[in-house]
């Protein structure tokens, strides 16, 4: 399927590796000018060579924290104009509730919520005047079905979906859509590191935990971040123009409910 998005200039935050990465390879895939964000510049630097080698496409590493002012300029300003932004930043760890700190829930709340608003606000009126928007954030399927130990990034995550329901109807009209993706338990870094602080609270062992997780989804596997990566290529594509302010959860069917 041709996108229609050869050309356009994507913005993909945290997108050295995991799911950020799987977005930022089927936008380069679709011909997309890409631009790479992380923290480590090494890594970000590595990533963006192996993707240009092996889709062609222009790729921009830009190494910043976005959770900053001056982060989100220097990214924001790696490239002409944004014409399709996906938001994407780790959540906290899992934390038991009764330690979570106030410390804790204003870092998580910055993180998964302040930073994508700001991100989002340096790049809409540009994307309206020009007719043409995609912004995809990157939240997680604990916003319909809390996760023990996750309750900062759910509520954090939850406030970024009920924040941007208005702004997505206000822009519908200039063809500018906003939506988010819902991702489940997907084989990454973060899934492992994750599943190893779950079995470390629940007294058991990491494989065991793992086995827990995986056999309670009904697909019996985790996702592969490519999934996850098409379908942000194609929110992001000319095609999406009619769906905007919707939540995607792309979980394996974990999720039970039917609406």
């Amino acid at each position: 399927m041709d996108l229609g998005i050869a050309r356009r200039h994507a913005v993909v935050c945290g997108s050295s590796r995991g799911l950020g990465r799987a977005c930022a390879q089927a936008l380069a895939e679709a011909d997309c000018v890409v631009v790479l964000n992380g923290r480590d510049a090494a890594r970000l630097e590595a990533a963006a060579k192996e993707m240009a080698g092996a889709t062609g496409a222009q790729v921009i590493p830009v190494a910043a924290d976005v959770t900053t002012p001056e982060g989100r300029a220097r990214l924001l300003g790696a490239v002409p104009q944004v014409d399709i932004l996906v938001t994407n930043a780790d959540g906290p760890p899992p934390k038991p509730f009764r330690d979570i700190t106030t410390a804790d829930v204003e870092k998580g709340v910055i993180s998964n919520m302040t930073t994508p608003i700001a991100l989002i606000q340096g790049v809409i009126d540009g994307m309206v005047e020009r007719r043409f928007g995609r912004i995809v954030n990157i939240t997680s399927g604990s916003v319909k079905s809390p996760i023990l130990g996750l309750d900062v990034s759910s509520g954090a995550r939850a406030g970024l979906t009920a924040f941007l329901a208005g702004p997505a109807r206000e822009v519908a009209q200039h063809n500018v859509t906003i939506n988010n993706i819902l991702p489940g338990q997907f084989e990454t870094d973060r899934l492992r590191i994750a599943t190893a602080r779950m079995a470390q609270m629940r007294g058991l062992g990491v494989d065991e935990m793992m086995a827990q997780r995986r056999g309670a989804i009904p697909a019996k596997r985790f996702g592969d971040p490519r999934e996850f990566g098409q379908l942000c290529a194609f929110l992001a594509s000319a095609n999406a123009g009619y769906i905007t302010g919707q939540n995607f959860l792309i979980d394996g069917g974990l999720f039970p409910g039917a609406f």
